[in-house]
């Protein structure tokens, strides 16, 4: 199993089809399982893909509409069936936290676990405690308060052990020169550069309902892997931007614009049975690798820069 993956749950946006369940996306990081979006049917897309409710160390809702967010009471319920041992951090708009209280409260059980709410007033840092990741979000523009959220791996430095032993360096001198960045070696300066390799931190992007907007391209920029709404396509245009909606071809602008590296188009309508016209659309404008989402679809990160 891949250490970083993203795992689909669900493809369709308002309605589902019998191809494609309601919206749900759990994103594989080692020991991290954020399952973004749960719309209605997560639950048991989650059994199907083989994730357990004690994998899940976060969830993280884009904005309180029901294909985003009815599967919600589902997972916390078995979350608490399951007796999670440890908390899970749950990120929302603040702007829908009756929302989030009655999707909690749907029904009676028995509470057995923490659900540490994170409400989103502002775009920015979000806590992450224990995360191997930072996490941000960014305003998106659809009819109703919706923010996207990024991860993003800190660049980290690798020791080289021929390095060190072609120095001679061994032991507490080794921590110091891992701490200071330089230390005084028999009679010369060595530095941390000289004696390590600069690993580039990965990034993802989770951008679903909005229009084109700053937000989209700010969460896009540079990153590893881009999920990204791309409900229409162009000859529907103008049902897009009344819905605050996406087409393929914008989706993929958006990725090209901000140097993605790995563009996951989701979130489709009913009214297309195939998607050959997204593909198509997006190859138009982005000449990375293209991934049109199918249900239980499991994705690997691509390899580091």
């Amino acid at each position: 199993m891949s250490q970083r993956e993203l795992v689909v749950l669900g493809t369709a946006s308002q309605v589902p089809t019998t191809q494609r369940n309601h919206n749900g996306y759990a994103l594989r990081w080692g020991g991290e399982v954020v399952l973004f979006d749960p719309g209605e049917g997560t639950q048991r897309q989650m059994i199907r893909a083989g994730i357990s409710a004690t994998d899940l160390t976060r969830i993280a809702i884009t904005h309180f509409h029901g294909d985003h967010s009815l599967g919600l009471a589902g997972v916390v319920q078995r979350i608490n069936l399951d007796q999670v041992p440890h908390p899970i951090d749950t990120y929302f708009p603040a702007s829908g936290r009756r929302f989030f209280a009655n999707l909690c409260d749907a029904t009676a059980y028995h509470r057995t676990i923490e659900l540490r709410q994170r409400p989103i007033t502002e775009p920015g840092a979000l806590p992450a405690p224990g995360a191997p990741f930072e996490i941000t979000a960014a305003r998106l523009d659809h009819p109703v308060e919706a923010f996207g959220y990024r991860l993003t791996e800190p660049d980290y430095r690798t020791i080289r052990p021929e390095a060190l032993a072609e120095l001679g360096l061994h032991g507490p001198m080794v921590g110091r020169l891992q701490r200071e960045g330089e230390i005084a070696w028999q009679g010369r300066t060595v530095t941390l550069d000289e004696v390590s390799t600069l690993r580039r931190g990965q990034s993802f992007a989770f951008v679903m309902d909005t229009r084109l907007c700053p937000g989209a391209r700010e969460l896009a920029a540079g990153v590893d892997m881009l999920v990204i709404e791309a409900t229409f396509v162009e000859a529907d245009a103008r049902l897009a931007a009344e819905h605050g909606h996406l087409t393929a071809g914008q989706a993929a602008r958006i990725a090209a614009d901000a140097g993605a590296r790995t563009l996951v188009l989701t979130h489709f309508s009913q009214r297309y049975p195939g998607l050959d016209q997204h593909l198509a659309e997006a190859r138009r404008e982005f000449g990375g690798e293209i991934v049109i989402a199918a249900d239980l679809d499991r994705i690997p990160f691509p390899s580091r820069r």
